[in-house]
């Protein structure tokens, strides 16, 4: 029997209480999931924000947003991806190549615009670049191709046949091709690569026990969102123990880093928000090519450098985007 024929025959025997029924609220709900932290993304959800409410949609009043954040524990990505799936958004934001396979191992309906470093094509987020042909888009920003860059900048700064250590996350998916990039990267330019692994607090403390072992001569920290939550933990280490270490984002040379070259990821997190209102709008993934980064940054901290007893060259000063004095 239905409930609605239950109350009706039942009405006149049982007074049931009367309560107001619930407000649906009429505002269009999208999800947004990171691998990394709240704390550790806040400039860049605050650029995602303000492209949104250039579009017109501004959160409260014209569009509702359910943030999720795993703090760098990419086994809580599925679930966060299944529950912003049971409630029925939108859209879904997925940040990092985690949380985009999350997002797209949970739905193939709801519309995803993904922030990645690795090849969406791939790891088959989407059929091709230019055309998606599914419910996933965004921006790839394809961290192992500066590799090169990266290394040779360390190698001007520091000179010929060094052997350098890299630090890579295994729960990573794109991992072991990043470190392909670094090794190849290495080879070029004559310098010795030792790769150690962390996932885990415990394995980093293991790992950066090891990086001081080894006496190497420098260090590159390789993209990850893990990484990138124990960004104060990494760049504080490195300083202390006089390791000139090379990082992916601008954020660690702004938090005392010596080094950082890689795309402005605060401008991808700007263009989703606009293909997130596109999609709001009307638009379909699937006729939205994937965008790859037009924006770099190289990034020097001279206190740093002063701090590691280090001389940057003016030629390495001239040009970099930004010089923290």
């Amino acid at each position: 029997m239905k409930r609605r024929e239950f109350i009706a025959i039942c009405g006149a025997t049982i007074a049931w209480p009367a309560v107001a029924p619930a407000k649906r609220s009429t505002l269009p709900t999208i999800g947004f999931m990171h691998a990394r932290s709240r704390e550790d993304t806040e400039n860049l959800v605050a650029a995602f924000r303000k492209a949104l409410e250039e579009g017109g949609f501004e959160e409260g009043k014209t569009l509702n947003v359910e943030w999720r954040f795993a703090d760098g524990q990419y086994d809580q990505l599925p679930q966060m991806a299944a529950d912003l799936v049971s409630r029925r958004v939108a859209l879904v934001v997925a940040g990092s190549d985690p949380a985009a396979l999350a997002a797209k191992g949970a739905t193939s309906d709801i519309p995803i615009v993904f922030v990645i470093g690795n090849d969406p094509v791939k790891v088959k987020l989407v059929a091709s670049m230019n055309k998606p042909a599914g419910n996933a888009t965004g921006m790839t920003i394809l961290t192992g191709t500066l590799e090169p860059k990266r290394l040779g900048l360390l190698r001007d700064l520091l000179g010929l046949d060094r052997t350098f250590a890299v630090l890579l996350n295994p729960k990573l998916a794109p991992a072991p091709t990043i470190l392909r990039d670094v090794e190849s990267a290495a080879k070029a330019i004559g310098w010795q690569t030792r790769a150690f692994w962390a996932g885990s607090d415990t394995e980093m403390n293991e790992a950066l026990k090891q990086i001081e072992i080894e006496q190497v001569s420098a260090l590159e920290v390789a993209p990850d969102p893990y990484f990138d939550t124990r960004r104060e933990k990494l760049v504080s280490w490195a300083v202390q123990k006089k390791i000139p270490t090379m990082f992916q984002f601008r954020e660690y040379a702004l938090e005392g880093g010596l080094m950082s070259y890689g795309m402005d990821l605060a401008d991808a997190y700007r263009q989703i928000g606009r293909y997130v209102v596109r999609i709001l709008n009307g638009g379909r993934p699937n006729d939205l090519p994937v965008l790859q980064p037009t924006k770099f940054q190289f990034v020097i901290n001279i206190r740093t450098a002063k701090a590691l007893g280090l001389s940057i060259p003016s030629g390495l000063i001239s040009i970099a985007d930004e010089v923290i004095e």
